[in-house]
C-alpha cells in the first residue's frame, strides 16, 4: 500500500492575516466605488443619447459603452471622496466643521464635475484625438453634457448636503 504524500503547509497564523488584508482592501475599493456606481445608475437615462454613448465609446476600451462609462462614472466621485476625507481628517470633531466641509465638498465637486468635465470632454478630448461626437459638437453637445454634468453633480450633491445639515444640528452627529 502506497502512503499519500502530505500537502504542504501553510502556517495557519499567515492564512487569516492574508484573508483580513485582502478583505480589507476589496471593502475599500467597494466604498471608494460606491458612489460613482449609484451616481452611474442615476445618471444612466442620459445614455438615451446616441452623443453621449459616442463619447463612452470612444474612451478606452474603445468600442465598449458600459466599461468606460463606469469608470467616467467613478471617477467623477473622486473630488467628493477626497473632499469628505479631507474634512473628516483636517476637522477636529464632527458637528459645524463637518458640515462647513461637506457643503465645500459638494460646491467644489459640483462645479468640477458639471463644468469642467463636460468642458473637457467637448473642448479637451478632441484636441487629443478622441473625436467622438458625430454631429460636430454643436450647442446640442454642450447642452447634452452640461445637463449630464450638473445631474450628476446633483445627484452627488444630495447626500453631502443631508449630512451637513445633519452636522450641523446641535447633537446632529
Amino acid at each position: 500500500m502506497v502512503s499519500p504524500v502530505p500537502a504542504p503547509s501553510v502556517p495557519t497564523s499567515l492564512a487569516p492575516a492574508v484573508v483580513d488584508s485582502v478583505v480589507g482592501w476589496l471593502w475599500t475599493l467597494a466604498l471608494l466605488g460606491f458612489p460613482g456606481l449609484v451616481a452611474a445608475g442615476l445618471c444612466a437615462p442620459f445614455l438615451a443619447a446616441s452623443r453621449l454613448r459616442a463619447l463612452f465609446e470612444a474612451l478606452p476600451p474603445a468600442g465598449r459603452v458600459l466599461p468606460s462609462y463606469l469608470a467616467v462614472a467613478v471617477g467623477l466621485s473622486v473630488p467628493y471622496l477626497v473632499g469628505v476625507g479631507l474634512t473628516v481628517a483636517r476637522a477636529g470633531e464632527a458637528g459645524p466643521a463637518w458640515s462647513s466641509g461637506f457643503l465645500s465638498t459638494a460646491l467644489l465637486g459640483g462645479v468640477l464635475v458639471g463644468l469642467v468635465a463636460p468642458a473637457a470632454a467637448v473642448a479637451g478630448l478632441p484636441r487629443f484625438g478622441v473625436d467622438w461626437d458625430p454631429t460636430g459638437y454643436g450647442v446640442g453637445t454642450w447642452l447634452l453634457l452640461g445637463a449630464a454634468g450638473l445631474w450628476y453633480a446633483v445627484v452627488a450633491a444630495v447626500p453631502l448636503a443631508a449630512l451637513a445639515v445633519g452636522m450641523a444640528l446641535p447633537g446632529g452627529y
